[in-house]
């Protein structure tokens, strides 16, 4: 288990591609890929091409580290095939750079977040205010939540709301990613009381009224899973708190890996 997010290094290459090579291009890097797909260092790749020029492309690879990508894969079994496949368009490198990413990020609001799609701070505090109701009556839930705070729901759901694309509400009232972990430091949680958690949780979310489709519900399951498991942990003799981090952003799709 592990609580550090990991920062993975963003290469862009740019290529000026002779429109009348661009399908032999896209056939080469098609068989590439293959080996970018099966590189454990690579997280993910994306080869785009310009709308304005349609001689312009740029491939987008994700890697695990810089060091990762030029002292693991280009040093692996996997590497020859792959450059003997781009070889022939190495000339047509306008731009080959590894970037990190900064702290300016965001989703547009053509996907909405799963805060905004689940009905923002008044479904959050409803789910919480139900759920409580139901831990503090469950005989396996009720110790370990023995003297809960009068706050404690409305802060709950603080932290769902910022993790699911709300507003920082959490962080700016009470602390970061840290500041949660530390709740569960020297309660020895069980795998039963995990459980137990996690399908309380979806009770509420059914009778609080939040939204049903397939899509939200797995994401909405996924983090339930993905926090419970870290509460485990840190919960435990062996846990080593993490450094002070921002909570967690949850999203439709998964989140990135975590160091172990």
């Amino acid at each position: 288990m592990c609580g550090d997010m990991t920062v993975h290094t963003v290469e862009y290459i740019r290529y000026r591609i002779p429109e009348q090579q661009s399908a032999e291009f896209l056939a080469a890097y098609t068989r590439a890929a293959a080996q970018l797909a099966a590189a454990p260092q690579c997280v993910d790749y994306e080869l785009a091409r310009c709308e304005e020029d349609f001689e312009h492309f740029v491939l987008r690879i994700t890697w695990t580290s810089t060091e990762d990508h030029i002292e693991g894969f280009r040093k692996s079994e996997l590497f020859p095939d792959f450059l003997a496949e781009i070889r022939p368009y190495i000339s047509s490198i306008e731009e080959m750079r590894h970037y990190k990413p900064t702290t300016v990020r965001g989703t547009g609001a053509a996907v909405p977040t799963l805060y905004a799609w689940a009905g923002g701070a008044e479904a959050f505090a409803r789910l919480t205010e139900v759920f409580y109701e139901k831990v503090l009556k469950d005989d396996v839930l009720a110790p370990v939540f023995e003297g809960m705070a009068p706050e404690h729901a409305a802060h709950v759901a603080l932290w769902l709301g910022e993790v699911f694309g709300g507003p920082a509400a959490y962080s700016e009232t009470q602390g970061g990613h840290g500041h949660m972990v530390a709740k569960h430091l020297g309660k020895n949680i069980t795998e039963v009381q995990r459980r137990r958690w996690v399908n309380l949780l979806q009770d509420a979310a059914d009778d609080a009224g939040l939204p049903t489709d397939a899509e939200f519900r797995s994401a909405f399951l996924a983090y339930a899973e993905w926090g419970t498991r870290l509460a485990v942990y840190f919960s435990g003799p062996d846990a080593v708190p993490p450094a002070e981090q921002p909570v967690p952003q949850w999203s439709w799709g998964a989140m990135p890996p975590y160091q172990p």
